[in-house]
């Protein structure tokens, strides 16, 4: 059904696509409590987060931006002006919202060293994808094989804590936790979740 792997050359050749549709940047504690309140209300949302690189070897940032897709928006929560909150921690410990994404051992740890919580309801797709025989790991891998298209990386290495995001960063960010729901749906339509 899909290819165990796929090589770059073969990812260059997929059409690009990317998220087209609203996104909300969330960096008001009122505007956060209304994002929640439209989260809860879906039982699967897409999960990932950014955090400003670091060139020196030992150092490292906290997590700046948090990014949630649902169905018809994308909420990209600037946790570097907002702080992890204890919205955002209840969201991230409740189990009967599942948040899938790709990579996220490390999101979570980096967010338990901001906040300890324990988290709950989160679906790795890597672990999803590994029963089915698909060796290959990683956003781009994975959404050239499962969706059938290559997503940009560009933004990847860009400063999340920026006073104000780009717009280059904001559908990069938006994409990224898009295709983590889009694989989602299409693994359980299919019928392999």
């Amino acid at each position: 059904m899909f290819a165990t792997n796929i090589t770059k050359e073969e990812i260059n050749e997929l059409p690009l696509d990317r998220y087209q549709g609203e996104i909300v940047i969330v960096d008001r504690e009122a505007q956060l409590k209304n994002c929640i309140e439209s989260i809860r209300k879906h039982k699967v949302v897409g999960f990932d987060t950014e955090t400003k690189p670091v060139f020196v070897k030992g150092q490292s940032n906290d997590v700046a931006l948090v990014q949630i897709a649902i169905p018809e928006k994308v909420y990209l929560i600037r946790i570097n002006v907002l702080g992890l909150i204890q919205e955002l921690i209840s969201l991230f410990e409740n189990p009967n919202i599942i948040k899938v994404g790709v990579g996220l051992r490390d999101d979570l740890l980096f967010l338990n060293k901001m906040q300890p919580f324990k988290a709950k309801g989160f679906v790795e797709i890597n672990e999803i994808v590994n029963k089915i025989n698909i060796d290959a790991n990683g956003l781009r891998k994975l959404t050239a094989i499962i969706l059938g298209f290559r997503i940009s990386k560009n933004a990847q290495v860009s400063n999340w804590e920026a006073q104000t995001l780009n717009k280059k960063q904001e559908i990069y960010a938006a994409t990224d936790a898009w295709v983590c729901l889009k694989m989602y749906n299409k693994l359980k339509q299919l019928e392999l979740i």
